[in-house]
């Protein structure tokens, strides 16, 4: 991991959901785009963000399949920053909340995304140059 400062980001929504979803890769985004490493807590919902079978769908109402209607998926955004971070060289952490992922069933997540429990979000918190939690309401 870079030398940078670390942000931890804590967040419960669900993919699809919100547009707190699109907010907070947005915000992970920026924070690598200024050079800071980032971990990533997800419980609640948002452990199904790195869930590694979701799949594209068409949209029968615009009369669009799945390759022109070309859905947005979680797992893709997470890879992607996965990538920014390491060609910035900087640090990209992402652990799922384990109790909540058995709950919802989304066990096979995309390579680099973790299991894990709430002492690594304490962990995480502790070593972070600042925390974010992003609740649901």
């Amino acid at each position: 991991m870079s030398t940078s400062k670390t942000l931890t980001f804590a967040f419960m929504d669900p993919p699809f959901e919100s547009e707190r979803t699109v907010t907070f890769f947005r915000l992970l985004d920026a924070a690598l785009g200024r050079g800071a490493s980032v971990r990533i807590f997800a419980y609640e919902g948002a452990v199904a963000l790195a869930f590694a079978r979701q799949s594209p769908h068409g949209n029968a109402v615009h009369g669009r399949d799945a390759a022109e209607e070309d859905h947005p998926l979680t797992r893709e955004w997470i890879r992607a920053l996965q990538e920014k971070a390491a060609a910035k060289e900087l640090g990209f952490e992402w652990i799922n909340c384990g109790l909540c992922v058995d709950e919802r069933g989304v066990n096979d997540v995309i390579d680099g995304c973790g299991r894990g429990g709430p002492p690594d979000l304490w962990r995480y918190a502790s070593d972070a140059f600042n925390t974010l939690t992003i609740g649901t309401r």
